[in-house]
C-alpha cells in the first residue's frame, strides 16, 4: 500500500496531462451552458471540472488499482463516498479548485490531489495548470516547488514577522454572519487579509512564505489534505482552533494554520470565540 516515488511521479504526470487536455483549453473559453451551480449561486461546476475528474480518476485506477478514489464532483453526487477516507489507500481529487475563478476567467485556480493511507496524508500536490508548475510534498521528505523546466526548490518557512506585519487568508464567507462581524473586528491587527477563493493557491503562497496564516470554517478534504501536508513539510503549524491536530476524516471545525507555533498560539487567542 505504501506509495512509491515512481507512483508519486506518475500521479503528477497524470494531473499535467489531464490539465493540458481537459482544463487549459476551456479556460476563458466556456459557454454559459458549460457552467452550473451546486449548493449556491456562487458554488459552480463546469464541464471542465467533470471531464478532468473523470479523466484523472480513470488514470489513477490504472496506476493504483487497489486505491479508493474520492473526487469532489463524485461526492457532490454521492456523499457516502466520503466514508472511504481513513480506510486503506485513498486518492483525493479536486479537479479544479477555484472553479468560480476559472469560470470567470481569473487564472487563480488549480488541481489538488492527495494520497491518504490509513488516515495519514502521505502525498500532496498543488498544481497550477496555467503555468504547468506545482508544489509537491511527500511525508517526511519536505515540500518542493517544481517548474515545468525541471528545476526544483525546497520550501522552508522563515520566522514570521510581528503580528501587525502578517498577511493572512481568511475565508470570511465560510463563517456565519454573526461570526463574520466578530472576525472583521480582529482584522485591523494584521497588515492585510484576503481570500483568493482557491485553497490551492492559498496553500502554495503559505508554503512559499508569502503569507503567514490561514483561517477557514470549511474542512472539505479535497481542499485541505494536500495543502496541510505541504505546509507542515515546509515547517508550518496546522491545527483546529480548539487545539486538535487536523485529520483528513474531519468534516466540521475551524482550521488555523500559521508559520510558527508562537504565531499560531497568538492567532488562536484572537479567534478563540470561533472554537
Amino acid at each position: 500500500m505504501n506509495l512509491t516515488s515512481e507512483q508519486s511521479d506518475a500521479l503528477i504526470q497524470i494531473v499535467r496531462d489531464v490539465a493540458a487536455k481537459e482544463i487549459r483549453p476551456l479556460f476563458r473559453n466556456l459557454d454559459v451552458s458549460d457552467i452550473d451551480s451546486k449548493s449556491a449561486p456562487d458554488d459552480l461546476v463546469t464541464v471542465a471540472d467533470r471531464a478532468a475528474e473523470l479523466a484523472i480518476t480513470a488514470a489513477v485506477r490504472e496506476l493504483l488499482p487497489n486505491a479508493a478514489i474520492v473526487g469532489e464532483e463524485a461526492v457532490s453526487a454521492d456523499k457516502s463516498i466520503l466514508d472511504r477516507v481513513g480506510q486503506g489507500q485513498v486518492v483525493v481529487i479536486d479537479p479544479i479548485d477555484g472553479t468560480w475563478n476559472f469560470a470567470n476567467g481569473i487564472a487563480t485556480y488549480g488541481v489538488i490531489l492527495s494520497v491518504i493511507e490509513d488516515g495519514k496524508i502521505v502525498f500532496g500536490l498543488l498544481y497550477d495548470p496555467s503555468y504547468d508548475d506545482w508544489i509537491v510534498a511527500t511525508e517526511g521528505r519536505g515540500a518542493w516547488f517544481c517548474g515545468a523546466n525541471g528545476k526544483r526548490r525546497r520550501l522552508t518557512l522563515d520566522t514570521p514577522p510581528e503580528l501587525s506585519d502578517c498577511f493572512g487568508y481568511v475565508g470570511m464567507y465560510l463563517f456565519a454572519k454573526p461570526e463574520q462581524a466578530r472576525i472583521a473586528a480582529q482584522l485591523s491587527a494584521f497588515r492585510r487579509t484576503q481570500s483568493l477563493r482557491c485553497a490551492c493557491h492559498e496553500y502554495r503562497l503559505l508554503a512559499g512564505g508569502a503569507s503567514q496564516f490561514y483561517l477557514t470554517g470549511m474542512l472539505n478534504v479535497w481542499d485541505h489534505a494536500a495543502g496541510v501536508l505541504v505546509y507542515q513539510e515546509a515547517g508550518g503549524v496546522v491545527r483546529l482552533l480548539d487545539g486538535r491536530d487536523y485529520h483528513p476524516t474531519m468534516r466540521e471545525g475551524r482550521l488555523l494554520t500559521a508559520a510558527s507555533e508562537e504565531l499560531w498560539s497568538e492567532l488562536a487567542k484572537r479567534f478563540a470565540f470561533l472554537a
